[in-house]
């Protein structure tokens, strides 16, 4: 695929406002995007950040950057331990459960793994020697009882990225306010509970914060200044404004620019566990197929609220089954492999904050001018419709021709092929005695199995449902 060239502007948080993206060491780009809390298994609104960062990564990619992408795992916290209470089972099986619940989620939807992911609990020392250095230029304080605090108050920006002001704010509730010097002070390490998992520090056994732990690991493989933090936008207060103030007071530059996607809403509001097991994502692969899911997830743009119903998740896939189809048409009538290509138009609105609603659009198009080209039999214009359109789902991480969505192996394909070959040639013998019972039963029972049959006029086409 050819590289595009032209400017890539982002929507910055920090800034609210799109400014051109230069990246902090030429064609390199780094990226820190929060992962799982590995407590439950995923749902739909958990997976459309992994979605929406994985276009903006392959898009960086498209144009030339080389780029490093880090998504942690907090294999740590409250809602760990009281799932492992639960479920009787140690703290460490249920992270592990559900992680790779999370890894398989990824895989079914074809976002890229990370270049690294590292784990809160693999980490230990480093949120120890952050501590340390918040300590010693007096940012934070232990207070003698095995928590650590900072004291935010210290810090001129804090609260810049969520546009709050510190005196509106309550007291967080992660600790006794006893030990506190200001109520809103957050815990950076918590003191060890009976029975809870703990490490050995300085000023006491106990576990970390989850804010620690972000800004410990995001500087480990990113260092202290790096180009994008990206995460859901129920993150940007407390956890990214605690990051960071935990980050500027130890003398790091941190986040160039913060990216927040927006949630999967149902009713209008924020999709939740509470909603119940339907809206995970092994359930709703049983409905729909991963590439499908993926094209619905990544179909609104990222800064946009994702309405979810399940009769509009069944028109999205609808939609790009008749895409796909173009596509597997295109490449019967043109004999060779579709080479995807990046279009003008899709470079403009992928560098337009990554305007994948505008994208959407120029397929459509791309498709109606593609199958006007079968029509008038001008294969050239069929090829460049077709290389276009599968240069964007390429991008969208959508290619029908992906391996990761290819079903089956090769020669289980072929056998499919062959057999329901030899269903059609019967179907088009029978037609052509006339006997129309014969033809309209063998179409039928192709139906009842899944497989689509459509008439065309250099002959019979067969697509999976």
């Amino acid at each position: 695929m050819a590289k595009a060239t032209s400017e890539l502007n982002l929507y910055n948080t920090a800034d609210r406002a799109l400014s051109k993206f230069v990246p902090l060491q030429p064609g390199k780009v780094g990226i820190y995007l929060c992962g799982a809390t590995v407590q439950a298994p995923p749902h739909i609104g958990h997976i459309r950040s992994g979605v929406n960062f994985d276009i903006l990564r392959r898009w960086l990619t498209a144009i030339g950057y080389d780029v490093t992408f880090i998504r942690n795992v907090t294999d740590i916290d409250d809602k760990i331990l009281h799932k492992a209470v639960h479920e009787k089972i140690e703290w460490w099986a249920v992270a592990m459960k559900y992680e790779r619940a999370f890894s398989g989620a990824y895989s079914a939807l074809n976002v890229l793994p990370p270049t690294y992911e590292p784990r809160a609990t693999g980490h230990i020392t480093q949120m120890i020697q952050l501590m340390e250095t918040l300590l010693a230029n007096g940012s934070a304080y232990a207070p003698g009882n095995g928590d650590v605090y900072l004291e935010v108050r210290k810090l001129k920006s804090y609260l810049t990225l969520s546009n709050q002001k510190l005196d509106d704010l309550q007291s967080t509730e992660d600790t006794d306010l006893t030990f506190k010097r200001d109520p809103r002070d957050f815990a950076l390490w918590k003191a060890a509970k009976a029975g809870d998992p703990s490490w050995p520090t300085p000023w006491g056994d106990g576990r970390p914060g989850w804010h620690l732990e972000c800004s410990a690991m995001a500087h480990a493989y990113l260092g202290e200044a790096f180009d994008i933090h990206g995460g859901g936008l129920d993150l940007i207060f407390p956890h990214h404004e605690n990051e960071i103030a935990q980050s500027e007071s130890a003398g790091w530059k941190f986040a160039n620019i913060w990216m927040h996607n927006a949630w999967v809403t149902t009713s209008g509001e924020k999709m939740s566990k509470s909603l119940g097991n339907s809206l995970q994502v092994i359930e709703i692969l049983k409905k729909v197929r991963g590439i499908e899911l993926r094209w619905y997830l990544g179909s609104a743009h990222y800064r946009s609220m994702l309405e979810f119903s399940f009769e509009a998740l069944e028109e999205s896939s609808v939609n790009f089954r008749r895409i796909e189809g173009f596509l597997q048409r295109a490449q019967e009538l043109l004999k060779s492999e579709i080479e995807p290509s990046i279009s003008t138009e899709f470079t403009a609105a992928m560098n337009n904050d990554l305007a994948v609603p505008q994208v959407l659009a120029d397929i459509s198009e791309a498709v109606r001018l593609g199958n006007s080209a079968i029509t008038e039999g001008n294969l050239m214009a069929l090829a460049k419709s077709a290389s276009e359109v599968r240069g964007a789902l390429s991008i969208l991480g959508c290619d029908p021709f992906d391996p990761v969505f290819a079903s089956g192996t090769g020669a289980e394909r072929d056998l499919l092929d062959g057999l329901i070959s030899l269903a059609l040639e019967q179907r088009t013998a029978a037609r052509a005695r006339k006997d129309f019972a014969a033809s309209d039963e063998i179409r039928d029972s192709l139906t009842a199995l899944g497989i689509t049959i459509e008439d065309t006029p250099t002959g019979s086409r067969w697509t999976v449902n």
